[in-house]
């Protein structure tokens, strides 16, 4: 019979890449991993890993058992929920993770909301990076994370997460409040292909988001300043040191001297709300599902 510990060190091994991650993730040391790997093989007969240059890659045999052990993994989930049955109404701890921005405008809401409406239910926020989010969410962390899309997240098809839309986040051009721009109701981002430009850092996702939405208006920005935070940017921009594409979702220090002004097409980026596979029955994560849905809305209106 396989031992489902070893299985979880493979699938840790496809999750992180190399084997050091995931024995990282795992608080096993390298060698304790490839053991545990090892066994596993042992005991199915098959290779599982194969050399790769310096490191290692999965066979196709290990990328055959990964899609049975992702399904597993699934119906565990639905398992205990079918046991806990009888207990329907929402209670225990919720873990959930975001980015900065989800944090503050979603899940700290949601966070309150489900208090007041499920006093049994606790619920914890981590405030995460999209790629930490979906580590959480496979080492079973956190049961619910907020994150956008970027080209580096799992696809939509990853048996291993269950991904669903939550809300476009519009970026609107915000422009010192005297700038010429200031007055339009809605803006072709060409307007502003002269103007210096404040952007995201070069790791940040939404940095891929405004150059391609600059791009498709048919121009490359010519970037001077680069900030991590929004409200950092906003306060670059007030200081009439350059523009910026902003989402709607931030919440930005009030009465700067600066103004949205909403963009023709509307940029966007999108939002997901994203659950380990087979956990959306679970009362606590469908009343934390339910209460996002409610909020988003509002959120960029």
């Amino acid at each position: 019979m396989i031992d489902l510990r070893r299985l979880h060190v493979l699938r840790a091994v496809a999750h992180y890449g190399t084997v050091t991650a995931a024995a990282r993730a795992l608080h096993f040391t390298p060698s304790a991993a490839s053991q545990q790997i090892r066994q596993l093989a042992r005991e199915l007969g098959v290779d599982l890993l194969e050399p790769q240059g310096r490191g290692v890659r999965l066979t196709a045999a290990a990328k055959s058992l990964l899609t049975h052990a992702d399904a597993i993994t699934a119906r565990w989930e639905e398992a205990e929920l079918e046991l806990r049955a009888g207990y329907s109404a929402p209670a225990g701890q919720l873990r959930v993770c975001g980015f900065t921005t989800a944090v503050s405008v979603l899940l700290a809401p949601m966070a309150v909301r489900l208090r007041e409406r499920h006093p049994r239910l606790t619920v914890r926020i981590q405030e995460t990076g999209v790629p930490e989010s979906f580590d959480l969410l496979f080492e079973g962390e956190v049961d619910l994370a907020v994150v956008e899309v970027t080209p580096r997240n799992p696809p939509l098809g990853d048996a291993r997460f269950d991904q669903r839309p939550l809300l476009d986040d519009p970026y609107d051009l915000v422009v010192p409040a005297d700038h010429p721009l200031a007055g339009h109701e809605r803006v072709d981002l060409v307007e502003a292909a002269h103007e210096d430009w404040i952007a995201p850092v070069l790791d940040n996702p939404c940095r891929t988001h405004v150059m391609s939405a600059c791009g498709a208006a048919g121009f490359t920005p010519n970037v001077i300043h680069h900030a991590l935070d929004w409200n950092v940017t906003a306060h670059l921009v007030a200081h009439r040191l350059g523009v910026a594409l902003i989402p709607r979702l931030a919440q930005l220090t009030p009465h700067l001297p600066i103004t949205r002004v909403r963009c023709t097409g509307d940029p966007h980026r999108k939002l997901l709300i994203c659950m380990r596979q087979g956990s959306l029955e679970r009362p606590a994560v469908a009343a934390a599902l339910e209460e996002l849905r409610e909020l988003a809305p509002t959120a960029v209106a």
